[in-house]
């Protein structure tokens, strides 16, 4: 992935801003997860390293670690009262503020693909709901389709196949 900077008024590079609304659903997610003081500390240094604060423990990561605090109580209050609007707008302010920092300093889009590598779980294989499965052609005997099979698999006609028109196979 190229990274360039953009000015104002420019289109932002269709990856970064995928990789801006990404950023922006993991860290909403991680926001009311158990292990957001770490994932907020992190947030915070990736930041302040973007905006010439080279360790990330000076006024820039506290300012941005108190900004992600308050967008985090903002967040509980907002599903606690079921306020989705209030949530969306969150998360909708993050999403900005990654685009932004993305064209400000490309630089930023390995640290911030990183940790949302790092912070969205893993898909899983099989994700249920319904599978539509069709046959096209012609089709002897028995046909199983299925999206994943586990144990056995019988067949309701024994061991033999029904006859087929056409079919002279004796049975």
């Amino acid at each position: 992935m190229t990274a360039r900077t953009t000015t104002q008024g420019e289109h932002m590079d269709p990856e970064l801003a995928a990789l801006a609304a990404a950023g922006a659903t993991t860290l909403v997610q991680q926001m009311v997860g158990d292990g957001w003081a770490q994932v907020r500390d992190r947030l915070a240094r990736v930041f302040s390293r973007g905006s010439g604060g080279e360790t990330g423990d000076g006024e820039t990561a506290r300012t941005v670690r108190g900004e992600l605090d308050l967008s985090r109580e903002e967040l509980v209050a907002a599903r606690a009262g079921g306020d989705h609007d209030a949530a969306d707008d969150v998360q909708a302010a993050w999403r900005s503020r990654l685009r932004r920092t993305l064209r400000a300093d490309p630089a930023f889009a390995a640290e911030l693909r990183a940790l949302v590598d790092e912070l969205t779980p893993p898909e899983e294989t099989s994700r249920g709901g319904n599978t539509y499965n069709t046959i096209n052609g012609g089709a002897h005997g028995i046909v199983v389709q299925a999206g994943s099979v586990g144990g056995s698999v019988r067949s309701m006609y024994g061991s033999t196949p029904p006859a087929q028109a056409g079919d002279t196979t004796p049975r």
